[in-house]
């Protein structure tokens, strides 16, 4: 498949420190066992999770955006296979992949455009090729019945992985309509207008292009709601949120509470979920805030609609361990490790009964 790097494990094992008397969750996980044909690997692996990256930022700069969204992948990959396999995440329930590469199309961008409007047209333009790339993916993955876990890059990723998602699980016949719901735990709604791709109007894409039924949105922050989206927002009845505000300041509920609603917004169908590293306070992102969920709300939000919600793939976005204006923060791959794992454990959990 075009742009994707395909894993080997020999690639896995020299990113796990192997250490005696341990198993690390490196040793235990599956890879493609034929890596030029995707879908027979898929076919023949008998993981539940499939593990992809998406380490661009293409959405976010098309967006007028800080870059840096590209750095997470790699240090979530370093913390994620050097978990201890145990009773409680084993690790041979996840087939790693691989990831994209879209930087010659980035550089292609940073050699021929030059001026910065020019650019963003450009951003933009290329977000399209980045769409169609995940999009085959994520519909391959799911028309497989595995789970989609999808890791890195910008919000305008959640486009692909509802359009793909709906595809894909509809052609596996677990829905009659190619078309799911979404969970959003975001410091933004994300559905600005369609004025081309980028990562702040994926769920508007969705929603106007059929795949994306209902949308419920928590943690959103009033201070970066433009007038347009909310009215736009509070008069569809296929959409919900629930402002930070409400929950932290006014507590009209508290968190899980406002996790509740959501999932039973979205009951009626497969939901993809969706988490905003920008929506943790302090967390290193593109849009990173002082004011934000703490890192335990992320968790325990991914462990409840694990199986509170019909998962229809699980999107980490918009994370950074570097970002182009020179910020820098390691922990952020470690952070995301926890995350996957507390929603894979929360899904085998439901499995076993």
């Amino acid at each position: 498949m075009q742009y994707f790097k395909t894993y080997n494990k020999q690639d896995i094992l020299s990113v796990t420190r192997i250490r005696k008397f341990e198993t690390k969750v490196g040793e235990r996980i599956q890879v493609a066992k034929r890596t030029e044909d995707i879908a027979t690997s898929l076919k023949e692996s008998t993981a539940k999770f499939v593990l992809i990256g998406i380490p661009e930022d293409i959405g976010i700069k098309a967006n007028y955006g800080t870059g840096g969204a590209d750095s997470l992948w790699l240090p979530f990959l370093q913390s994620f296979l050097n978990i201890q396999s145990n009773d409680f995440f084993d690790g041979s329930e996840v087939l790693l992949l691989g990831h994209f590469d879209f930087s010659p199309i980035e550089k292609l961008i940073e050699i021929n455009a030059h001026q910065y409007e020019e650019r963003i047209d450009a951003w933009r333009h290329a977000v399209n090729t980045v769409d169609d790339a995940v999009e085959k993916m994520v519909q391959l993955i799911t028309q497989h019945k595995k789970m989609p876990v999808v890791i890195g890059g910008g919000h305008n990723n959640a486009y692909p992985c509802i359009k793909g998602a709906a595809k894909g699980w509809h052609k596996a016949g677990v829905i009659e309509l190619a078309q799911i719901n979404a969970i959003n735990v975001d410091a933004h709604a994300d559905y600005r207008p369609a004025e081309g791709r980028h990562s702040g109007n994926g769920f508007r894409y969705a929603e106007e292009d059929g795949f994306l039924e209902k949308y419920c949105v928590v943690g959103i922050h009033e201070n970066y709601i433009p007038q347009n989206v909310w009215i736009d927002m509070v008069n569809n009845p296929f959409i919900d949120c629930i402002t930070y505000e409400d929950i932290f300041i006014h507590e009209k509920r508290n968190f899980m509470q406002a996790i509740g609603h959501a999932t039973a917004f979205t009951s009626d169908t497969l939901t993809g979920i969706e988490l905003d590293i920008d929506s943790i306070e302090h967390a290193l992102s593109s849009a990173s805030s002082p004011v934000g969920i703490s890192a335990n709300h992320a968790r325990q939000y991914l462990n409840y609609v694990s199986y509170d919600s019909k998962p229809a793939y699980l999107h980490i976005c918009e994370g950074a361990t570097m970002l182009s204006n020179g910020k820098k923060d390691d922990s952020t791959g470690k952070l995301t490790a926890y995350l996957v794992s507390d929603f894979a454990k929360g899904i085998m959990q439901q499995l076993a009964g």
